[in-house]
């Protein structure tokens, strides 16, 4: 069998496997977060923490809940990091003391649910951090996207309230409920399919077949792999990532890492249309975001299968950074699927691909990663270009946009225009000021359009909360670690807290009857509409960089 149509079965058997599990992974969502029961261990933690899971919140102090509990999860990581080597299950290793600017870049990155990691993790962060530190930010940063776009659904679904919901209680469910027992089955799969789980202190030094030695490190592997896949989030045990034997073994765990961090996006828009009483616009933002990834990663493996490009073309192949028990076209699929989601991990070297497949993961995260995006932000994202959309067809016909039943008047609109240019600004901005000085250009390990790819590649990681990298920019220096811990942070909470207020505006509306002026919004019609709002806006915003970047360097060579 060819690669391309090994590839191409690959992927339709995500596709199958996707489509399984959409709609009663979203009606069980769409019943935790419905439910009105709270279990023992939710009651215990709801007065642990002093919350009343009864009280709902207005969008202001729910916005304020996640701030409040970001901010405390920041200080604790980032002290933790920094307290490590006093603690237990420590590496004590010499020269893995973690700096307090590295410390800072790690907290930011994994309660921002990016996970971006300028260091080698099998050999700075110690078991114990891992697991009560990074493993822990996993699951709550997760929990933390999937309760905003909740909340922005019950503004949909809600009437002239000021009320959102509990950020609490929708917290502690989407940990305890959803995350927690997917990721706990992920596990033992994994682990059965030969990812490690151990607390092995200290590397193993082995004899290999050739007589050299080699250090084989242990941890606590496959449980961090699991909710790293199921929550979008991406960081790594190990510094290679999804790449190394112990984190992704086999094609088949390939294909079961993959399937988790798609399931849980592909899923929402399904408990969007249960929780608004309308799923046939949930099967409409499902079917705009299976496009664009069908799209995206069809385009990702004609060009991964074509040997064109700086490294590919000095190789003679496209398989330069690629494992090969997985092949090309199974890491297109993934490195699609890691970038369309806000996961950012790596089965294989992104800085090593034909230009314009670095193109197409760049592109992927620009869009937002909407296509499903992470888990929460995927959908709140999408509905974000939804209601952008609608306003564009009001002002073709010369109406009011309406949106399910509600009314997009300028303060809606502002609220999701600010929400869309938020990232660009931080991207481009970022870009412009590393490649104006000769300190910062200096960590570029390429010249020319492939360097400015690498930079332009960082700041659009940081800023969309992905994490993956080009894997060829030096980034662990005192201004990469601030200034990309700023994009994350800003990119993170700033269309965050815009997703709130809309909620806030949406629920305190009336409901408005749909007349024969209405556009609807479950047609083909309107997916089409959205998919072409979402990359013409991208395009207008990102092409002139991308020109410069990774289009000019595939027209060069």
């Amino acid at each position: 069998m060819s690669a391309t149509a090994a590839g191409v079965l690959f992927f339709l058997a995500l596709i199958v496997a996707l489509a399984a599990v959409h709609v009663p992974l979203g009606d069980y969502m769409h019943r935790v977060y419905s439910s009105r029961k709270d279990s023992r261990v939710e009651r215990l933690l709801y007065k642990a923490i002093g919350a009343d899971p009864k009280a709902e919140q207005t969008w202001g102090a729910y916005a304020r809940s996640v701030l409040a509990f970001s901010a405390v999860s920041l200080l604790f990581l980032f002290f933790f990091q920094l307290l490590q080597s006093r603690l237990p299950l420590h590496l004590n290793d010499p020269g893995t003391e973690i700096t307090p600017a590295l410390a800072w870049n790690t907290a930011v990155s994994f309660v921002t649910n990016t996970n971006w990691q300028a260091y080698s993790g099998e050999s700075t962060q110690g078991h114990l951090v891992q697991m009560a530190g990074l493993t822990v930010q996993n699951f709550v940063s997760a929990a933390v996207g999937m309760a905003v776009a909740i909340a922005l659904v019950r503004g949909f679904a809600r009437t002239r309230t000021d009320e959102l919901g509990n950020f609490w209680v929708d917290l502690v469910r989407g940990t305890l409920r959803i995350l927690l027992p997917i990721a706990f089955i992920a596990a033992i799969v994994l682990i059965a399919g030969g990812a490690i789980q151990n607390f092995a202190v200290h590397s193993q030094v082995v004899d290999t077949l050739a007589g050299a030695q080699q250090t084989i490190p242990g941890g606590p592997v496959a449980s961090q792999e699991a909710i790293k896949e199921l929550g979008t989030n991406g960081g790594g045990f190990f510094n290679v990532n999804s790449a190394h034997p112990f984190e992704n073994p086999t094609a088949w765990t390939n294909f079961i890492e993959i399937f988790l961090l798609c399931m849980i996006a592909f899923s929402l828009p399904r408990t969007f249309g249960k929780l608004t009483g309308n799923p046939k616009q949930g099967y409409a933002i499902v079917a705009v975001m299976a496009t664009i990834a069908t799209l995206s990663i069809s385009l990702m493996m004609f060009f991964q299968l074509q040997a064109h490009g700086t490294v590919p073309t000095a190789a003679g192949a496209a398989t330069e950074g690629v494992e090969t028990r997985f092949g090309v076209a199974n890491s297109a699929v993934f490195a699609a699927a890691t970038t369309l989601t806000s996961t950012g991990a790596v089965n294989s070297f992104h800085d090593s691909y034909t230009s314009l497949g670095g193109l197409m993961a760049m592109f992927n995260m620009q869009l937002g990663e909407v296509a499903p995006g992470g888990v929460g932000s995927g959908l709140y994202g999408m509905l974000i270009l939804a209601v952008i959309t609608v306003f564009v067809a009001g002002l073709m016909v010369g109406r009011t946009p309406e949106y399910l039943g509600k009314k997009i008047t300028p303060r809606e609109i502002k609220l999701a225009a600010g929400y869309f240019l938020i990232t660009p600004l931080l991207v481009l901005t970022g870009t412009a000021i590393a490649m104006a000085f000769d300190e910062t250009r200096g960590g570029m390990l390429n010249t020319g359009p492939h360097g400015l790819s690498e930079v332009l590649y960082a700041f659009t990681s940081a800023a969309n909360n992905n994490g993956s990298a080009f894997a060829g920019i030096s980034v662990n220096t005192p201004f990469y670690n601030t200034a990309l811990g700023v994009a994350m942070l800003l990119g993170r909470f700033l269309p965050l807290i815009l997703v709130l207020a809309l909620a806030g505006s949406l629920a305190r509306q009336g409901s408005t009857p749909a007349s024969v002026g209405t556009l609807p919004t479950h047609r083909p019609q309107f997916v089409g509409m959205v998919s072409g709002v979402t990359l013409i806006l991208v395009a207008l915003t990102f092409l002139p960089m991308l020109a410069l970047g990774p289009l000019a360097e595939g027209i060069h060579v």
